[in-house]
């Protein structure tokens, strides 16, 4: 036994379901693991988030404060933070993906989730909570940058030069100060249908169980919507995704203007570009090349919200660095 399933096995005891039978989950592209625990009748998760590279205590806070807003994240049942374990209440398998995938209503899936963040956009304590601010450091530093450290060399077969990287940084710079001078809320950075479940038994938005907002920010309202309807991972219905921008429209009229459309594109395309870069590190770096199928899907989505006019430069940028001959990746193409 390792020293790590040592551990697991000793927090399941202190926490008293040593009798339990595990069942692994699949896990995301993180490196937690988790794990279900059935006794009988009942059930609870595990999350095992190995330390340094991951940790627990930014759930926990985030899960505590989604509760107090009535919404339907996991409740904490035991947690050994030093050793990054977590016992979680059980939400079930619904996730909106696996509802999809047995032909689900996908109107009615997005309704669903659409509910949960007017709920939580709405709220008049949605951002009491401290949390780090969602500024240019965390989108672009800490995100955006995976393109040029990343998608870029894969294509060129080489370093990308300074010059252009600093160019990469400062057209964000610039670009993002609208878009970050919303009024903030609580952005989860993980809103989109492989971490939402449907709970059957509840109601309202609470019906919606939110799952992976560890990564959660004070930040444009903007970035979960982005989330939700411009999926790396899945075409959305396009009539779909114009009936909940609608819908937000309609709830949150303070939003209804150009520049919150603007904040979309900026902020979608900022996403993208993340991603674009995040697919590859997961390849190459984490040995999962089936991240590479999503590829297509997010640079057209990239492109998309390039199109604004308020993109101009940053459009032009794109077109200079990575042309179309380089907006593809084939697994193996490179050794």
């Amino acid at each position: 036994m390792s020293e790590r399933a040592a551990l697991l096995a000793d927090f399941i005891a202190q926490v008293g379901w040593s009798t339990a039978r595990l069942k692994p989950i699949t896990g995301d592209a993180s490196f937690r693991r988790y794990v279900r625990l059935v006794r009988g009748t009942q059930r609870a998760i595990v999350m095992d988030a190995p330390p340094p590279v991951e940790d627990v205590r930014p759930f926990v806070h985030v899960a505590r404060h989604l509760r107090t807003l009535g919404l339907s994240a996991p409740e904490i049942l035991a947690a050994d933070v030093p050793n990054g374990f977590l016992l979680l209440e059980d939400l079930g398998d619904d996730t909106f993906t696996r509802m999809l995938a047995r032909d689900a209503d996908e109107r009615e899936l997005y309704d669903l989730a659409m509910d949960a963040l007017i709920a939580l956009q709405s709220h008049p304590n949605a951002a009491a909570i401290e949390l780090p601010r969602q500024d240019v450091a965390m989108l672009v530093d800490q995100g955006a940058v995976l393109f040029t450290d990343w998608y870029l060399p894969e294509v060129t077969a080489e370093p990308t030069p300074p010059a252009v990287r600093a160019e990469f940084v400062a057209l964000w710079q610039r670009v993002l100060a609208p878009a970050l001078a919303l009024p903030p809320t609580l952005a989860l950075r993980d809103f989109h249908i492989d971490n939402l479940l449907v709970l059957g038994e509840r109601v309202g938005p609470a019906r919606c169980g939110l799952l992976d907002f560890q990564d959660a920010a004070i930040g444009s309202p903007a970035y979960d919507l982005v989330s939700l309807l411009e999926d790396a991972r899945r075409d959305v219905s396009p009539d779909v995704a114009a009936a909940m921008h609608a819908r937000h429209r309609h709830a949150l009229p303070a939003l209804a203007t150009s520049e919150f459309e603007l904040a979309c594109a900026t902020l979608g395309a900022v996403r993208h570009a993340r991603i674009v870069g995040l697919w590859v590190r997961l390849w190459r770096r984490d040995g999962k090349p089936g991240y590479l199928r999503h590829l297509p899907r997010t640079w057209r989505l990239l492109e998309n919200a390039l199109a604004h006019p308020g993109l101009a430069e940053l459009r032009r940028w794109f077109d200079a660095q990575a042309p179309a001959r380089r907006r593809r990746v084939v697994a193996g193409e490179r050794k």
